[in-house]
Order: C-alpha cells, then structure tokens, then sequence
C-alpha cells in the first residue's frame, strides 16, 4: 500500500467525468487499498480516484459521528439519489465543508440532508447506502469528484469569487498540482 499525491483543482482529471469500472481486478484492489492509505494519511472522510489522478468511478470513505460509530467503506461505480434541498443559504457554522483537492480551505455549501447511492463493494457485491446529515454531505461530496465537479464548483457567487482568488493566489487552476499527505503541509 502507498500514499498517493492528491491532485489539486485545475488537474484535468479533477474536471472530468470519471469512466466506470469495467471489473475489479487486483490492481483496481491495490487502487482502493491506496486511496484508504492516502485519505487516512491526508486526514479526509472521503476521496474519489480522480483526486489520485485515476479517472474511475470509485471512491472511499470514513467518518466517526458525534455519538462515536465508525463508517467505512467503498462505493464502485455509484449512483446517487438526493432528496430535495431546503431553500435558502446555508449556514456556514453548520453546511460548511472542504476538499482535499482545494486544500485548507473550507466554504458554506448546502446539501441535501439525505442521501441514497447503489454500487459495487470491493467484490462486485451490490450495496445500497441510505445516511442522511454528514454521510450524506460525504457520500454527495465524492459522488460529485466522480462527474467532474469539485465543491467550489457549486458555491454561491461571493465565495465562487473568493475560492478563484485563492486559487490564483496559490497557484492553483493549472494542471499538475498536487500535494503529497504526511510530507506537504497544506492544512487540508
């Protein structure tokens, strides 16, 4: 297993659609294996193939709630479905999340506050996850890296404009950006 460099916004995997998982073979296996190293070691609750610099459509993810269960996984080829979202903005104490892939950064993002995804597990085994709050937001967050999308893609327009100038600012929006967890230091 390795810690992979994550890429940053303006790679173009990042702002592609990924390509579905034809089979799981052994070096999709070690893929996977990878991404679980990486994100642990970033730390993440979530990271999407594309954020590796692999256009699949996998991604992990790991989250401890507020009552202490532990949630871990992998979802191979997803499909989600959303419920409505609540109107209005959302509320930057509460909606607020970040990205591996636009590092040490976090904006207000309103999301659905529940979520359902059908996929493969790791033996092509079928699976259905149905969370809502935080795993939600989580699963909503990798399923977007998988069409192409990152978070600030979807912001309102102050913090769109915001999350550009740091970009500029740091020398982002460009391909071949990335960063190394456990080595770079970027506050992800």
């Amino acid at each position: 297993m390795a810690v992979l460099p994550i890429r940053i916004m303006g790679d173009p995997v990042l702002h592609a659609p990924a390509t579905p998982v034809a089979e799981i073979t052994d070096d999709i296996r070690r893929l996977i294996q990878d991404m679980y190293e990486t994100m642990d070691a970033a730390p993440g609750v979530g990271l999407a193939a594309p954020q590796v610099g692999v256009g699949l459509r996998i991604f992990t993810y790991s989250y401890v709630d507020d009552d202490d269960e532990p949630w871990r996984g992998v979802i191979i080829n997803p499909e989600l479905w959303i419920t409505p979202l609540d109107p209005g903005e959302p509320d930057p104490d509460d909606e607020s999340e970040g990205c591996l892939s636009f590092p040490g950064e976090r904006f207000p993002l309103r999301r659905s506050d529940r979520a359902r995804v059908t996929g493969l597990d790791l033996d092509g085994q079928p699976v259905t996850i149905e969370v809502e709050g935080w795993r939600a937001r989580i699963l909503q967050h990798e399923f977007d890296h998988l069409d192409g999308v990152l978070y600030v893609d979807r912001l309102g327009d102050r913090d769109w404009r915001t999350a550009q100038k740091i970009a500029r600012k740091q020398g982002w929006g460009t391909p071949g950006n990335s960063w190394m967890p456990g080595v770079d230091d970027l506050d992800a």
